[in-house]
């Protein structure tokens, strides 16, 4: 028996060294890094501005990792000439690899004879890269109420506001001279997630549109956009995203709004019998594969025209995450009459995170309300991460200055959330609509750049939650975060004397940061048990407590 043994699996063996040596079928189609996007381009039918291709055509592929696993499925989406073109016969497909090695095209599934099985055994290889991915809610963190990277890092979010920018008009129908590529590189040096309309909104384009109507001229109401102008996105969006790909920003996309009725439209999907899926799936297909994209179904969905029901909120999320291939960050964004829904709780889980609005000039209580936000009325707690994205906007325009945005800012970190600004010297005036960003008239942008490098090199912010438990004498306007017996941070806006650390067992590095003034001092290398400390006079000061032995 046991010869017998030999004789099959060395017979296996020569099989199995036969078919190594054997040609690998299909063709290397791409080669891109590990969380790159990879574009493949597939010829269809000709579509012109009459035609609803993103309706009417349904493409896509499954690809698979030559391990069996993972296996994406991905919508594909019309793009005219490709180049820019309103009309053509390129179709396109976008692959994120999660993982090196060969990605097989398993099957390329159309409507259309012209696409069905195109390509499909092909495949394309992924290469090593340092690109972190993903942002993925890290369900391991206190109340689920920070992100992490696909490479497990946890990179702190302060974002940017131009809602219209992508139209490089403004007031009065001008130009703004803006340049969209400049602006996302500008933002990316100060920020982590710069959020922005897909559309002209307020301040159109006189000659580009995102949409064309049923008789194929260029429109920008969202009643149209089962439509879409590949001109207007390949030129447009795709630079935004793929610049802020590049650059490491998030691109947080708002489908439905800000503010003009045309741009919210889009959900209501009159043209379309108020069927938006086509225009989701379009997203989804175009966009879904950036790790780098989060998605807002709507600013201010409960105020504005036309109104959203929490209840179509949430139809209008499910079907999006439905012809989502990866876990992109979806959610909407609320008024600050409600911040977040109760209306939400009881309606199946469609978002992964919360988006508040609610302008603060203090670090308290930005900090107190996220805590208001996570609490459900009838008990327990919303455990996700939340973002104020509308925290503080400098200017003006809501007479916040720039102090106001810092210490706000450093308010919803100590509040264990995330925070985003804009500039606004007058209403719907200024970068938050137009972009040209410029430092030097967004004044907190660097202040917040640098609180944000202090939390990204020092602080192991994503195993801690609000909590000043250890600390004495406190003012009222304390707020802090902690990762109990190992770190903690505690912040104020004002001068006090005689603050006491209760300092749990070990030895305790304790350094203090003025984020008004940019400067940093190291209080003590060696403190233990009872350790005394002053706040200094400034709206803005970190205090930071770490455990020697934590410290590598």
């Amino acid at each position: 028996m046991t010869r017998h043994r030999n004789k099959v699996f060395c017979l296996l063996a020569s099989v199995l060294l036969v078919m190594m040596s054997l040609p690998v079928c299909g063709k290397e189609l791409a080669k891109g890094g590990l969380y790159s996007v990879v574009e493949l381009s597939f010829t269809g039918p000709e579509q012109g501005p009459k035609d609803a291709p993103a309706r009417d055509v349904d493409f896509g592929v499954r690809f698979r990792h030559e391990s069996g696993s993972p296996e994406y499925k991905i919508q594909g989406f019309w793009d005219g000439d490709g180049k820019g073109g309103t009309s053509g016969d390129v179709f396109k497909v976008r692959l994120c690899p999660t993982k090196v090695g060969r990605w097989n095209l398993v099957e390329v599934y159309s409507n259309q004879q012209k696409l069905r099985d195109q390509k499909q055994g092909d495949y394309i290889t992924a290469i090593a890269s340092a690109h972190p991915g993903f942002w993925i809610v890290n369900e391991e963190s206190p109340g689920g109420r920070w992100y992490r990277r696909s490479d497990g890092s946890h990179p702190y979010i302060f974002g940017n506001t131009h809602y219209s920018f992508l139209s490089g008009y403004g007031p009065g129908d001008k130009a703004s001279e803006n340049d969209i590529a400049a602006d996302i590189i500008g933002n990316a040096d100060y920020f982590k997630k710069l959020r922005f309309s897909p559309y002209g909104d307020r301040y159109v384009h006189p000659n580009e549109k995102p949409f064309f109507d049923e008789d194929g001229r260029l429109s920008d109401s969202g009643d149209d956009c089962h439509r879409p102008n590949p001109r207007w996105f390949n030129q447009r969006v795709d630079l935004a995203v793929q610049t802020a790909w590049k650059h490491d920003l998030i691109a947080d996309i708002i489908l439905c709004g800000p503010d003009t009725e045309d741009s919210r439209a889009v959900l209501r999907a009159a043209h379309n019998d108020g069927d938006p899926e086509p225009y989701l799936k379009y997203i989804a297909a175009r966009y879904g594969s950036f790790p780098n994209v989060w998605i807002c179904l709507c600013n201010e969905y409960e105020i504005k025209k036309p109104k959203y029901t929490e209840k179509q909120i949430a139809h209008f999320g499910c079907i999006i995450k439905k012809h989502l291939p990866y876990p992109t960050p979806l959610s909407v964004h609320s008024t600050p009459r409600t911040l977040w829904s109760a209306n939400f709780d009881d309606i199946a889980s469609w978002n992964d995170h919360m988006i508040i609005q609610k302008k603060i000039r203090n670090l308290y209580d930005a900090a107190d309300v996220i805590q208001t936000t996570r609490l459900k009325s009838g008990g327990g707690t919303r455990n996700m991460p939340t973002v104020n994205d509308e925290l503080s906007y400098e200017g003006k325009g809501d007479k916040h200055s720039e102090k106001d945005t810092i210490e706000s800012h450093f308010g919803i970190f100590l509040g264990g959330a995330y925070g985003t600004t804009g500039e606004k010297p007058g209403n719907k005036l200024g970068q938050y609509f137009r972009g040209c960003f410029d430092p030097a008239e967004h004044t907190a942008a660097d202040n917040l750049r640098y609180l944000r490098e202090i939390i990204d090199e020092h602080i192991t912010f994503w195993k801690m939650s609000p909590d000043v438990s250890i600390f004495s004498n406190l003012h009222k306007h304390f707020r802090g975060l902690a990762w109990p017996g190992r770190e903690y941070v505690l912040g104020t806006d004002k001068a006090y004397k005689g603050l006491i650390a209760n300092l749990p067992d070990g030895t305790w590095t304790v350094y203090r940061y003025d984020i008004i003034k940019k400067q940093a001092k190291t209080l003590s290398e060696n403190a233990s048990g009872l350790f005394a400390f002053d706040a200094t006079n400034s709206r803005a000061v970190m205090f930071h407590f770490k455990r020697i032995e934590e410290i590598k």
